[in-house]
């Protein structure tokens, strides 16, 4: 006789574990929410959504490590994203406040010969100055010609969190830009 339990007995970390494709949305749509208000509480919000990823993806590797008989899917859930809250505080404390701008990037673009080129390079630099500050000093380095991995050794960020501010800020600054150009 088989003792294993049926994939419907089974927890979704449990079925994660498994491998079971279904049960990493599954964990996903039920444990969003506490790690969301487990994480907002402690980090700042230009880390939270790195931090909420790191906390699946560790969900992820550690499901086979679950046993509901030693607590419930939900506390392993909340130990893991308290780990990760813990692990990141360390890390930003470690690593200091970051670098202020180097002093010879450009605070604002002047002295263009072309009047069109001016405007569009003022519009530029509002919608810039609107966008999170730590997208704006990565996409400054960006502007200056530093690479990301440069700009994670400057900023003490790593190159992930460093490649993510550069995209939101694009994002941001596409929109921003967009929504001036159709008004």
């Amino acid at each position: 006789m088989n003792d294993e339990p049926k994939a419907s007995e089974l927890t979704a970390l449990q079925r994660v574990a498994r491998g079971d494709p279904g049960a990493v949305d599954e964990l996903l749509a039920r444990y969003r929410p506490l790690v969301w208000s487990i994480v907002r509480k402690r980090v700042s919000p230009a880390a939270a959504d790195d931090v909420v990823q790191e906390v699946f993806i560790q969900l992820w590797k550690s499901a086979e490590r679950f046993d509901p008989a030693i607590a419930s899917e939900a506390a392993f859930v909340g130990m893991i994203a308290s780990r990760r809250v813990v692990d990141r505080q360390r890390r930003d404390e470690a690593r200091g406040a970051p670098e202020a701008i180097p002093p010879d990037l450009p605070a604002h673009f002047s002295g263009f010969a072309d009047v069109e080129v001016r405007d569009e390079a003022e519009r530029a630099e509002l919608a810039l100055a609107s966008i999170r500050p730590e997208e704006r000093l990565v996409l400054r380095m960006s502007i200056s010609g530093l690479s990301h991995a440069e700009i994670a050794t400057r900023t003490h960020a790593p190159l992930g969190t460093v490649k993510s501010h550069v995209r939101r800020g694009l994002e941001r600054m596409r929109s921003l830009l967009g929504a001036e150009a159709e008004s």
